[in-house]
Order: C-alpha cells, then structure tokens, then sequence
C-alpha cells in the first residue's frame, strides 16, 4: 500500500502549475492544448501510463480543455503516486 503524503511533503515535491485540493485530499490541474486533436491524443497517452502505473486519473474533456484530479483512493489522499503521475502529465504536455 502506498503511504498518505503530509501536507508539507506535497508542497515541496508538487510539480510545476498544479494545486493542492482545498481539502488536501487530491491534486489538480488545468490543461490547455492547442485544439481537441491535441487533447485528446495527449489523454490517450496518459491513459496507456495510468494503466502500467495501475494508477487512473480522474479528467474532464470540454474541446482543447482538459482538468485533472489526481488522488489516491485506497488511502484517501495523495500519494507518491500522484505526484508521480503529475510529473508525467507535464512532461507530456509540454507547454499546454
């Protein structure tokens, strides 16, 4: 099982242009990509990584927009996990 992160453990490891939830269960973050082609292809890439790190984000697509929540469910928070999955999510998006 993975282990719960403080508060202050995920403010010094969370990556760049995401937001800590306000209940300090979960990670978010806003992606813009040039267009829907764009977005879509990027979630399909990350779908093929959350599914090898058996760990599924929860997203929302509106056209070039993409939101992203990021959480641990078994432990009720956020994990090494997350923040894992967050890091590959900017490394994918480059600069959306």
């Amino acid at each position: 099982m993975t282990d719960l992160m403080e508060t202050t453990e995920i403010h010094a490891k969370i990556p760049a242009g995401w937001q800590l939830a306000e209940v300090g269960d979960a990670l978010t973050k806003t992606f813009q990509f040039a267009n829907f082609i764009s977005a879509f292809g990027w979630m399909t890439q990350m779908a093929m990584i959350a599914e090898k790190m058996n760990h599924h984000p929860e997203w929302r697509n509106v056209y070039r927009t993409v939101e992203v929540t990021l959480t641990t469910h078994d432990v009720g928070g956020v994990t090494a996990k997350d923040i894992a999955l967050a890091q590959k999510m900017n490394e994918a998006a480059g600069n959306a």
